[in-house]
């Protein structure tokens, strides 16, 4: 005879998945604030966004600090997933490196809050740095791999070099709002692509 499940066992397990689900919401909700407003925003902005109130928030994430490294965590995480999945739904793999690399311009507002919002706990941010770069290099190197292959960008580019240069052309974004850094990532990117060869006579 089949076993039965002790009654209300799936009620814990269906609140955790409510849980999780109302976390990642929020966490979308503060990443696409801190994006338009960086993440000093106010948290009634992020918590209007999220459609919950602040005590919401301040269960979730008692600091300013807390709210801030999980939304690092989950856009390192959504930047990963991202690549293979752009490599197989886009057009060409140069247009998933673009696609890419827009999504990771929008995380590097978050990282660049980051090291202030974690002033007092160096080594916290170090090992967040190197997270980071576990996680999304073989990611770009992927991509930047897919499109050299397929001809569409000159050989020897490296994933850190470029991610470095990127994160760099977004440093003024947090202190000058005139400053958008896309226009000069979107020069970068164009100064990858292979030269068309002069048709022959």
């Amino acid at each position: 005879m089949a076993r039965t499940s002790p009654a209300g066992e799936g009620a814990p397990r269906g609140k955790r998945a409510d849980a999780l689900r109302n976390q990642q919401t929020l966490l979308d909700a503060a990443a696409a604030v801190f994006v338009t407003s960086g993440v000093d925003a106010p948290i009634r902005e992020i918590a209007a966004r999220a459609g919950v109130g602040m005590g919401t928030i301040y269960r979730n994430f008692p600091t300013r600090a807390d709210l801030v490294v999980a939304v690092y965590r989950h856009q390192v995480e959504a930047c990963a997933e991202a690549g293979p999945s752009l490599l197989a739904d886009s057009d060409s793999p140069l247009a998933a490196l673009r696609q890419w690399v827009d999504l990771f311009v929008d995380f590097l507002v978050t990282k660049h809050g980051l090291a202030n919002a974690m002033q007092s706990d160096s080594s916290g941010f170090d090992a967040l740095h190197a997270y980071f770069l576990d996680r999304l290099v073989p990611v770009c190197a992927e991509l930047l791999d897919a499109a050299e292959a397929s001809g569409e960008i000159r050989p020897g580019t490296h994933a850190y070099e470029l991610m470095c240069g990127i994160g760099n052309l977004c440093i003024g974004r947090d202190s000058d709002p005139r400053y958008d850094p896309r226009r000069l990532v979107a020069l970068l990117l164009q100064g990858l692509r292979q030269p068309r060869s002069a048709p022959s006579d």
